[in-house]
């Protein structure tokens, strides 16, 4: 298993994407209209600091998430938060902030910092605005995402089964309904990072917008002729968008929302994932059995409350295997949700360190939840869980996966 912490910080600053050695013309094909923002267009953006470690079996903690947040907050104070970028940041007076660049340097200036323990930086991942974001890792790969949006109506069935197979598998989802769709688009380079993004504007700009006008506001079953002879299931139009933007620009990934809390993801034309976002609601105090009242305190602070606190906590189970082409369906949808919510019950409404057995020997850290909750659901599911997600606030996230 592979064990992340990620803390989430927020830093406003403007920039202009801009080559001066370059024409108008080709910054304009390759950065937007926004070029032309001689003096600055202005984002507010929002950095997540991903870690990895080992877990302390004292504290149950990887890293004490405060120690992120005063390290990653005075590298966004000296150089990125309030700044126009371009003049007041030495690293971007020749290099272009673009979202990778800003990515990378955010992990450029905080890996060092924390030289002194175990735990390593092992990402950045940067969002500029709901259309775009990028991530740099460790090991100098580096990703650059896009989002768009499209509605559109259908029916969940599949032209290879008759009507009551249809029915048994996909209920009322059988008959016409619609969704407000949510695509991520993921590009991906292994190589040193150059000037410009990782796709030209004009290009991704070109495809997103043969995307919508191919699929927004359209009854998909009927008006997409491609899609005629397919399975019209989440996943297999999330197979289908990834062909045609492959088609165009080559690849990574594709996230497909058909709302918030449910997705699927395809990854190198192969892959196929589900994805369902689940809360539930619980009290906990982190207090660690082994050091002393003063020493507790001081390691948690107000965590460390005696009456205790809570949260809602938000998880996020991601689930991979073998895709079923005739029916279009990776999983039952309303199985996942039942294996989800039958994990998640026990500690609905309770006091995890007072009301459970999990946790009377250990710390509920957020490192510890995910941990021991991940066998729950993944048993549940046989043994299909690829990735589990645990979100304590929305500025501490604690993410295990499952290593092949």
């Amino acid at each position: 298993m592979f064990l992340t912490v990620s803390k989430r910080l927020e830093f406003s600053a403007s920039r202009r994407l801009f080559i001066p050695r370059w024409t108008d013309n080709q910054n304009l094909i390759t950065f937007g209209p926004e070029t032309k923002a001689v003096y600055g267009s202005g984002r507010n953006y929002v950095a997540h600091f991903v870690f990895t470690g080992p877990v302390d079996p004292t504290t149950g903690m990887l890293i004490n998430i405060s120690e992120i947040k005063e390290r990653a907050g005075k590298v966004l104070g000296a150089g990125f938060d309030h700044k126009f970028l371009n003049a007041d940041n030495p690293k971007f007076r020749k290099l272009p902030p673009t979202a990778e660049n800003v990515a990378r340097q955010l992990y450029l200036d905080l890996a060092p910092l924390f030289s002194d323990v175990d735990t390593k930086l092992t990402a950045c991942h940067l969002i500029e605005s709901p259309e775009r974001s990028a991530t740099f890792y460790s090991d100098g790969a580096c990703e650059g995402n896009y989002w768009f949006e499209f509605s559109a109506a259908r029916q969940t069935m599949s032209p290879h089964l008759g009507r009551a197979m249809n029915r048994r598998l996909f209920g009322e989802a059988s008959s016409i309904h619609g969704h407000n769709y949510r695509v991520r688009l993921t590009f991906r380079s292994e190589t040193k990072l150059g000037e410009t993004p990782l796709v030209r504007h004009d290009k991704i700009d070109k495809c997103i917008r043969s995307l919508r006008a191919e699929l927004d506001h359209r009854y998909l079953n009927k008006d997409v002729p491609e899609l005629k002879n397919r399975p019209m299931t989440t996943e297999s139009v999330a197979g289908y968008i990834y062909e045609r933007v492959n088609a165009f620009v080559p690849l990574h990934r594709l996230r497909l929302h058909e709302r918030d809390d449910f997705f699927a993801e395809i990854s190198d034309e192969e892959n196929v994932f589900l994805g369902m976002r689940m809360p539930f609601y619980a009290a906990h105090r982190l207090h660690a059995a082994g050091l002393s009242k003063t020493k507790n305190a001081a390691l948690f602070g107000k965590c460390n409350n005696p009456s205790g606190h809570g949260h809602r906590y938000l998880t996020e189970t991601t689930i991979g295997g073998e895709y079923d082409r005739k029916s279009g369906t990776l999983y039952d949808f309303a199985a996942l949700q039942a294996a989800i919510r039958e994990s998640l019950a026990p500690w609905q409404d309770r006091h995890l360190d007072l009301e459970t057995d999990d946790f009377r020997d250990m710390t509920s850290t957020g490192e510890n939840i995910v941990r021991v909750l991940w066998p729950k659901i993944d048993s549940r599911l046989n043994t299909r869980l690829v990735r589990l997600r645990l979100w304590e606030t929305a500025n501490n996230r604690f993410t295990l996966r499952r290593t092949l």
